[in-house]
């Protein structure tokens, strides 16, 4: 019945709504709360004392005296323009989506997309994957990991998320629908946002995650069993100059071979691996800070899939992003009926997107 509400939705807005303007600002725009940025760590004992650094992003109050939240980079930092420093957050129940980084990547990787968010109304938590991070790259004794580490991290992380609203001494208490839990994530961290629901090795699907959103995802991992399981509604985002992880055949199977309604995919055109990213802004902090460049190759790996002079530039790649995620997000999540029209294939045309846009709105069956 809910796939027929849908279609019957889509149908609707595509008639009445496309075209016509929107009284509230589009997804690719800042929505309107403050945002907050707060890290922990949190230890599965279950697994010698795994330990991960957490960051969390959240609709926040700005009380106006809050300093701007500080992004370490080792050897530099980074200075938000969006996300303050452990202020109160804002009032209301809100959805939570756990983000997966890349392989060698770092949890705040894609801050532009991880604060936005924040400002349009949902908690975004991301962990560092220990001993798959930048940073295990280069320091003694990273941790011990394997794949299977990874989708048990961010079941890890959404037990600790809803322990946190659960607790009445907590900054973020109440402030979580649990019922509204989604999961979003890049290359690796896309193999994770498939692996969350199908299930990978002895590692079980998790069923509380009730949307997906792979990024450039790596699905060799994932045999087509696997992927016929993720039954939940799916968006396959990826760049047609991708190299690391193409589009063919990874975003194809995640798109064609999954089951859950509805799904949709967006090729960007002249977007790489790493376009969805913030490799660009990184290199020049590192870069400016004097890292020399071995040390740079090291920690950013492959910048040019990111910066490279024949990309889309990385900005509107970004601003794709953040339209496409904010609205699947808001759609399956909230059920929030504005947001359908950005879904519909007519957009792309009327809003002169860089991108090939596929949908599968049910079974055929």
């Amino acid at each position: 019945m809910r796939r027929r509400i849908l279609v019957l939705v889509l149908s609707i807005v595509s008639v009445a709504v496309l075209g016509s303007s929107c009284p509230i600002g589009p997804p690719d725009q800042l929505g309107p709360h403050a945002v907050g940025r707060t890290t922990f760590t949190v230890v599965d004992p279950d697994r010698d004392d795994r330990s991960l650094l957490v960051d969390v992003w959240y609709p926040a109050v700005d009380d106006g005296v809050t300093p701007y939240s500080l992004y370490d980079l080792l050897v530099a930092s980074i200075e938000s323009d969006v996300a303050l420093d452990n202020p109160p957050a804002a009032q209301g129940e809100f959805p939570l989506l756990v983000f997966s980084h890349g392989n060698a990547g770092i949890r705040f990787q894609s801050i532009f997309v991880q604060e936005h968010l924040a400002s349009q109304g949902f908690i975004v938590a991301a962990p560092d994957h220990s001993g798959n991070t930048a940073a295990d790259a280069i320091l003694p004794n990273p941790q011990p990991f394997t794949a299977k580490d990874r989708p048990l991290d961010i079941s890890l992380v959404i037990d600790e998320m809803l322990a946190i609203d659960a607790d009445p001494a907590d900054p973020l208490y109440g402030r979580i629908d649990e019922d509204r839990i989604g999961v979003f994530g890049h290359s690796f961290g896309g193999f994770t946002t498939l692996a969350m629901v199908s299930g990978f090795q002895d590692v079980p699907g998790d069923e509380r995650v009730l949307a997906i959103l792979p990024i450039a995802p790596a699905v060799g991992g994932l045999p087509a069993e696997l992927l016929a399981a993720v039954d939940v509604p799916t968006f396959v985002l990826g760049g047609t100059l991708d190299q690391t992880t193409p589009i063919e055949p990874n975003s194809r199977r995640a798109f064609e071979e999954t089951s859950g309604f509805p799904r949709f995919r967006a090729d960007i055109v002249g977007a790489g691996h790493n376009s969805f990213t913030e490799i660009c802004l990184f290199f020049d902090v590192l870069a400016d800070a004097g890292l020399p460049p071995a040390l740079l190759a090291i920690l950013l790996g492959n910048v040019e899939e990111g910066c490279g002079p024949d990309l889309i530039p990385i900005e509107e790649a970004q601003r794709i992003t953040k339209l496409y995620v904010t609205s699947f997000f808001k759609k399956t999540l909230t059920d929030e009926v504005r947001f359908t029209q950005y879904l519909l294939p007519e957009y792309v045309s009327e809003a002169g997107l860089a991108v090939d846009y596929s949908l599968k709105l049910r079974s055929k069956k």
